[in-house]
This record gives structure tokens, C-alpha cells and sequence, in this order.
């Protein structure tokens, strides 16, 4: 058994290895490339020291290598494309050789998304308002929950496994059902008169957020399952000798929540938001979503501008106002770390 695997080792090493390393010799030395231990040469001409940050970059850049080309061919084009045609009133062509006929608007496609299309403004803003109110309540559920399971208690990894679990399942399918049998309601929240309270004495601006904030709380709390592991990742980072220290110096748990946990959870916090704002966003059932969906498929008023170049321009828009709502909550939670140090 010895010989049989020493000649496989010397088979192996005599048409497979050696021309490799043939191969690697002439790919690394010749006119135009030729690299050493310290130092890689161009064309004979140009030096460039190899130092071991470079060396190590170039190993992290070859991992990643594969996932760069991917994201430019399948990510990065696609993206940019649908900026060009955002353009344009698109028509499928078969007699063309892209299968696609342009035909040139200019900027008239973003005119009418504000100034003719009755339903995309409106919808947009619900969606706005919504996603201001449901991301602080996600972010404080979520870190009250990482709070909890961060503390010693028996059972940890189940509870974990608990509130992950809804990410797992929340796929627009699954979501929609849940959502046709009501249990994404709390069906005893009606009976409490407190919230008509509320709507009773905000103006329609925000009583229709509020409104829905409430028939789907546990909807949005489905969106923390991320976010509470995210945290606790965090709290379990804090040493507890801070704690202890401040509690010899007299700080209470409010005092130590506000001084010592918080200003160290932060930049999760932030990560969090951006997370939650995404996937809030992304989401399939997303009203914004299925309108643009709908323009596409040639589904919308027959009064608008359908087609892939409308709906092109109205998802470029979503694109822009979800990245403000990003730029707008990282900078709030920015200014308050600044304002905490």
C-alpha cells in the first residue's frame, strides 16, 4: 500500500505539479511581469516594493476576486442599466437586436412621477411616514430582547432560536397569508380606547402611519430577529467590570444604561438602522414595491405611463428617498454620539 501511494505521490507530482509550477514561474517571470519576495517589477522598468500589508491585501483581494466580477457583471451593470433606460419609454422589440425599441423622454419620465402620476406620490409618502415611526419601534424592540437574553438566565440559545426564527419563514408568500388570517394583528388591541385617543387628535398627516403601525405590530416586530442578535453580539462585547465599577461609584441601572451600554452599542445600533431600513424597503409586499411591480406588468391606471422605462425611473426615486431615510437616522444617532462624548 506504501509503493502504490508513493507512485500516485510521484505521478501526481511529475504531470500535474511540476508543469503547474512551470506555469506560475513563466506567469511571474518574464518581460512584461516579474515578482520576487520583495519587490514586483513592470516591463522592466517599474518597481514596486511588496511590503507584508501589500501581500496581505492582494491574498484578501484574491479571495474576493470571484464576488467582484459577480457583483459587476450581475449587480453593478444591471443597476446603472436601469438608470440609462429611466430615460427612455422602453417597448419590446423582437425585430431589434436587443430586443428592446427606445425612444428618448429625458428627464420626462421623473416629471411625471411627481407631477402627473396621481398614486406614486402618495404612496411614497405613506411609505416614508410608515418607515420613520417602524424603525425606532423595531430598534427598541430589538435591543430590549438582546437586553433580556443577555442577562443570566437558563436557555439562552432557545431564545435566540425564538425570535430568529421568524426570519427564517418571512417570505412574501408566507408573510401574506399570515397577513389575509390576521396574524400579524393583535386582535384585543381594538379593544383599548387609547388609540382611537390618539388618532382622534393627530392630523391625518399621521394618523394613517400610527393606524398602521398598530393593525401590523407584529409585523414589524418580525423584522428584529437580525437586529436582536446584531445587539447582543454587542452587549455580550461590553466587560462587565465596567459595570462593576460603576457600581461601586454609586451609578444606578438607568445611569449605567445610558453611560456605559448605549455609547458601546452604537455603531450596532447604526448597522442596525441601515439593516432594518433595507429590509423594511426590499420587503415583497411593500406597497411601493407592488406598484412598481404592477407598472411593469402593464397592471396600473390606464392613465399612467407603464412599461419597464416607467417603472425604471419610479424605482431609481425609491432608491434615492430610502438612501435619505438611511443618510437621515446614521446621522441622528451620529450627532448623538457626538453629543454623548
Amino acid at each position: 500500500m506504501r509503493k502504490v501511494f508513493e507512485r500516485v505521490g510521484r505521478f501526481l507530482d511529475t504531470r500535474l505539479m511540476q508543469p503547474l509550477r512551470r506555469l506560475g514561474q513563466f506567469l511571474t517571470h518574464n518581460k512584461v511581469l516579474h515578482v520576487d519576495h520583495h519587490r514586483l517589477r513592470l516591463f522592466n522598468r517599474f518597481n514596486v516594493p511588496i511590503t507584508n500589508r501589500r501581500r496581505e491585501s492582494v491574498i484578501g483581494l484574491t479571495f474576493i476576486f470571484i464576488w467582484i466580477v459577480g457583483y459587476l457583471i450581475f449587480a453593478l451593470y444591471p443597476i446603472f442599466n436601469t438608470l440609462y433606460l429611466s430615460m427612455f419609454k422602453v417597448y419590446f422589440d423582437a425585430a431589434e437586436a436587443s430586443g428592446l425599441r427606445l425612444e428618448f423622454q429625458g428627464i420626462n419620465n421623473y416629471r411625471a412621477a411627481f407631477l402627473s402620476d396621481p398614486f406614486f406620490v402618495q404612496i411614497l409618502i405613506r411609505y416614508v411616514l410608515r418607515l420613520l415611526l417602524n424603525v425606532p419601534v423595531t430598534i427598541v424592540f430589538a435591543l430590549v430582547i438582546a437586553m433580556l437574553i443577555n442577562q443570566n438566565i437558563r436557555g439562552k440559545g432557545f431564545w435566540r432560536t425564538v425570535f430568529f426564527f421568524p426570519v427564517i419563514i418571512s417570505s412574501g408568500p408566507v408573510i401574506g397569508e399570515l397577513m389575509n388570517q390576521g396574524a400579524t394583528t393583535l386582535p384585543s388591541i381594538n379593544d383599548y380606547r387609547f388609540i382611537d385617543l390618539i388618532l382622534a387628535n393627530v392630523g391625518d398627516f399621521l394618523a394613517n402611519p400610527i393606524e398602521a403601525l398598530f393593525n401590523e405590530i407584529l409585523l414589524v416586530l418580525w423584522f428584529a430577529g437580525i437586529q436582536i442578535l446584531i445587539l447582543l453580539a454587542g452587549l455580550q462585547k461590553i466587560d462587565k467590570e465596567v459595570y462593576e465599577a460603576s457600581m461601586i461609584d454609586g451609578a444606578s441601572p438607568w445611569e449605567s444604561f445610558w453611560k456605559i451600554t448605549l455609547p458601546s452599542i452604537m455603531p450596532l445600533i447604526s448597522i442596525s438602522v441601515v439593516f432594518t431600513v433595507v429590509s423594511m424597503s426590499v420587503f415583497s409586499l411593500n406597497e411601493v414595491i407592488v406598484y412598481i411591480r404592477n407598472i411593469i406588468l402593464t397592471e396600473s391606471t390606464p392613465a399612467l405611463t407603464t412599461g419597464y422605462g416607467y417603472s425604471a425611473t419610479l424605482s431609481w426615486i425609491y432608491f434615492v428617498v430610502m438612501s435619505l431615510i438611511i443618510l437621515l437616522f446614521v446621522g441622528l444617532i451620529s450627532w448623538r454620539r457626538k453629543v454623548t462624548e
